[in-house]
């Protein structure tokens, strides 16, 4: 017997999650071994001790929160403001680019790619919600 759509639903939320967990962790793992190779992929050039300290409070800082965030929500299913809070601090960033794209264009190159990534993510966790719970925890 098939199982019900909103299990299949939270299955697919929960595997995403967990794909963000796993992304999240492997990024700031990858900027804290080697800071100026993935600053340069992502068109920063780090500069003294303050260009080093905030790279590594937005690059594994953030990601590592995000990390936990999402292996939380994966683990509390019956909790999606968990899941929706991931999925902001995701579509944050894409965010932030398109305002930056209007004065000075959209990313290019790799960021570009990471930029429709975390998109992506961050609106399939949003449809991946549990159906009839919108202002639900």
């Amino acid at each position: 017997m098939a199982a019900p759509a909103s299990s299949k639903r939270a299955w697919w939320r929960v595997q995403l999650l967990q794909l963000v967990a796993t992304t999240s962790s492997l990024a700031a793992l990858a900027a804290m071994l080697d800071p100026d190779r993935i600053a340069t992929a992502m068109g920063l050039f780090l500069v003294g001790v303050n260009g080093y300290s905030q790279f590594y409070a937005i690059y594994v800082g953030v990601r590592l929160a995000t990390a936990g965030l999402a292996l939380l929500a994966s683990r509390q299913v019956d909790q999606p403001v968990l899941g929706d809070l991931t999925a902001l601090f995701l579509l944050a960033q894409p965010a932030g680019r398109l305002v930056a794209a209007f004065a000075i264009g959209l990313p290019t190159g790799v960021l570009f790619v990471v930029c429709a990534v975390e998109l992506l993510a961050g609106l399939s966790l949003l449809a991946l919600r549990p159906r009839g719970k919108i202002l639900s925890p």
